[in-house]
């Protein structure tokens, strides 16, 4: 989780772990985006180009066992409340836990079925196409710090290699550029969210007095795989936004 144990009794110092570590996140993420900014187009071009990635229907991409969660950009959340306001939850692995047992999250994502299956897909297509969200019109193209199985932290631009779809297909190089721009564009957005999220939650829990506490967050996690309720905040459009799960 995003906080160490405090080394020390009470809640001054606790409010200090917390006030460090969230200023840590916050420095982190600004130097991530800075380095988004400044990472060559050209690079980005060369190995979209080199992969040629075409789709081939599989729709292995739109399941849970392949990709978690569809993380949703506040432009997503929009679209996809018009189509319909049920089909989007608080997305997983909440960043805080404060010491009365309310989580927080940074956004949302897509619903899923039973059989974790994308809550638009049916018969392997998707029935918002048109509408559907900014990562997966991008799929499986992306660009951000990633750690690998052993730990190694590197910048990460192709999404589930030789897990699905074909590839070396030809894609010439005005389709290569714009598929560049807005990958680096979603990543930028995502970034700004996080950000905005954890400058947000550190003026939140300075004015009402709130600390992280990790021992609360893991025994509210416990009861909720239990079959108990948590209570989650997901940021958005500036502020938080209250949900009750189950």
């Amino acid at each position: 989780m995003l906080l160490r144990p405090s080394l020390y009794a009470g809640i001054q110092k606790e409010l200090v772990t917390f006030k460090v570590a969230i200023d840590e996140e916050l420095s982190l993420s600004r130097d991530e985006l800075k380095e988004l900014l400044a990472y060559p187009d050209e690079n980005l071009v060369d190995i979209i180009r080199e992969v040629g990635f075409q789709c081939d229907l599989c729709a292995r991409c739109c399941t849970r066992e392949f990709n978690d969660h569809v993380f949703l950009l506040e432009e997503d959340v929009e679209s996809i409340r018009q189509i319909d306001p049920e089909m989007i939850e608080p997305a997983p692995y909440y960043e805080l836990c404060d010491q009365h047992g309310n989580f927080y999250v940074s956004g949302y994502a897509l619903k899923t079925k039973e059989d974790g299956s994308c809550i638009f897909l049916e018969n392997k297509r998707c029935t918002i196409y048109d509408k559907r969200s900014f990562i997966c019109r991008l799929y499986p193209y992306m660009l951000h710090l990633e750690a690998d199985e052993e730990g190694n932290v590197e910048w990460r631009q192709i999404s589930g290699l030789n897990l699905h779809g074909s590839y070396h297909a030809d894609i010439d190089d005005e389709q290569c550029t714009k598929i560049a721009a807005d990958i680096k564009n979603y990543e930028r957005l995502f970034l700004e969210q996080k950000i905005a999220f954890f400058e947000k939650t550190k003026q939140y829990f300075r004015d009402k007095k709130l600390r992280h506490v990790q021992g609360v967050y893991d025994r509210e996690m416990r009861n909720y795989k239990k079959g108990g309720e948590i209570t989650v905040f997901v940021y958005s459009r500036g502020n938080f936004r209250e949900h009750r799960l189950k």
